[in-house]
């Protein structure tokens, strides 16, 4: 709490505009019910303007879309999808939901959207059950002759379920930069399919494209996954699309980490999924910037698969979420986010090369998009330890698995920086030298403490204080360059913590 005080004693005040006096009136409002809860969402926005978020998932949405899930569309149930409803008076809905759509097949060049699911997990479920029923169930009933499943007999419905439960995915491997939802054996999808990886090469941390068309023909797969969350490097999905053709796989696309790079044309041509893939799934946080949620993106013969998410997969939908949907993805088709997209990369490709020169070990040698991955088990760390001794140093980032990492998905090897956050607050190539000057300082002084037979732990480290005094000084210079939210005056969060 010291840390608090003198950030809030440090504060300058300054003039509240129209979007932050609506921010500080719900808060209030909050406050009115649950002090204690208002206090956290100050406490929440102190911590993000005193610390670099430096998480390549994570970013700053605008005030619009913050208050665009503030309201009374979250009162509404509105099961089905548009025009489709099982709950009367969702007419608003409908349109509000119409909007998202179209913003989002607009701003993609897709041809069908569905912008109901609550995270990025959810929509990877929507489309692999999509998928499911449109290539497996479909066909057997059409063999049957029947169109409704609630006709058939037990029997012939245990076949079904038996097919659907035996089919083939094709995924990235967690350990060379997938997502827990593309076949990890502790999630769910590992368990909804016979699942199969390919890895990125040992010794360059990149894809090998021939090894995937192997495993195509070799596998046959129903579905070819591709997308990552640890990845620096580009994929180029035009080649992919014609492996996957070759054996009559689905080509399914998880671009949730890069969304915003193909929304603001940073990756185009055959590095933007859309137009290859049958159906493409996506958050629309990260570098999309919008509200916290997911979205899937199909051909239109998937359409009619995917828009019975709901009752399939999904509950009720989130109306409010999709109003801020709608909002963000209209702001991402503006002039401004296209140089916001490639400013990230911009960024990324600064921060990578800056620790490059520092000594610090990345993996690819670099990056093509908005991540950058580091190995610190050559410093003699892991994960956890270089994550916890950046973030006390005024950083936030995380820890994360690289190829054959021996420290395992908890402590881990490696650490995980993105720059869509620092971009969104102004930030260019100067400022990514600094943070990059900053990770080295700290990484370089970090050292793992041992027990009594010299065995050096995986949790717990040693930083001076110097350096880690140094560190927050130079991590608030910067931040007072580039505030977040900085015409929120400093009186109002102050009457918040007048207890300290």
């Amino acid at each position: 709490m010291d840390i608090l005080k003198d950030y809030l004693s440090a504060m300058p005040a300054g003039e509240l505009n129209a979007e932050m006096l609506t921010f500080t009136a719900n808060v209030d409002l909050v406050a009115k019910s649950y002090p204690l809860v208002a206090r956290g969402i100050v406490k929440e926005l102190i911590d993000q303007r005193s610390h670099l978020k430096l998480i390549a998932s994570e970013n700053f949405c605008s005030p619009a879309v913050q208050s665009a899930m503030g309201n009374l569309l979250t009162d509404k149930y509105a099961e089905g999808y548009v025009g489709n409803r099982f709950y009367a008076g969702c007419d608003n809905v409908d349109d509000i939901e119409g909007l998202a759509c179209k913003e989002a097949c607009d701003l993609f060049g897709a041809e069908h959207a569905y912008v109901q699911p609550h995270s990025g997990a959810d929509a990877n479920l929507v489309a692999y059950w999509a998928i499911l029923r449109k290539h497996v169930q479909a066909p057997i009933m059409e063999k049957l002759g029947e169109k409704n499943i609630l006709t058939i007999t037990k029997e012939e419905w245990d076949s079904i379920r038996n097919e659907m439960g035996n089919q083939k995915l094709l995924g990235m491997d967690l350990y060379s930069g997938g997502h827990l939802t593309h076949g990890y054996r502790h999630n769910v999808s590992a368990q909804m399919f016979d699942v199969y990886n390919y890895c990125v090469e040992e010794k360059t941390g990149i894809l090998d494209y021939e090894n995937i068309r192997k495993m195509l023909h070799d596998i046959k797969p129903l579905i070819l996954l591709v997308g990552f969350s640890a990845y620096t490097r580009n994929i180029d999905y035009s080649i992919l699309s014609e492996y996957a053709k070759e054996v009559g796989a689905v080509l399914m696309v998880d671009m949730a980490h890069f969304a915003g790079l193909v929304a603001g044309g940073a990756l185009s041509g055959k590095f933007n999924p859309v137009p290859y893939a049958d159906v493409v799934t996506t958050t629309t946080h990260k570098t999309l910037r919008g509200p916290r949620g997911g979205m899937v993106l199909c051909k239109q013969a998937y359409a009619e698969y995917v828009d019975k998410g709901c009752p399939h997969v999904l509950g009720g939908p989130l109306p409010h979420v999709m109003a801020a949907k709608a909002i963000a993805f209209k702001e991402a088709a503006s002039p401004e986010f296209k140089t916001y997209a490639n400013k990230i990369i911009e960024n990324s490709q600064a921060l990578a090369g800056g620790l490059v020169k520092r000594g610090i070990s990345v993996q690819t040698g670099g990056t093509e998009n908005h991540i950058v991955l580091v190995n610190v088990e050559k410093l003699g760390l892991t994960g956890r330890q270089a994550e916890n001794a950046l973030r006390e140093c005024g950083l936030t980032l995380n820890r994360n698995t690289l190829p054959n990492d021996k420290n395992g998905p908890w402590y881990t090897s490696g650490l995980r920086f993105g720059t869509p956050a620092t971009t969104t607050l102004g930030m260019g190539t100067a400022e990514m030298d600094e943070i990059a000057d900053i990770i080295a300082t700290v990484l370089l002084n970090v050292k793992p403490t041992h027990d009594k037979k010299g065995v050096a732990s995986k949790a717990k480290y040693i930083l001076c204080d110097e350096v880690k005094n140094t560190s927050i000084q130079r991590v608030k210079a910067l931040l007072d360059q580039f505030t977040l939210y900085p015409q929120i005056d400093a009186e109002f969060l102050r009457k918040y913590f007048n207890d300290l």
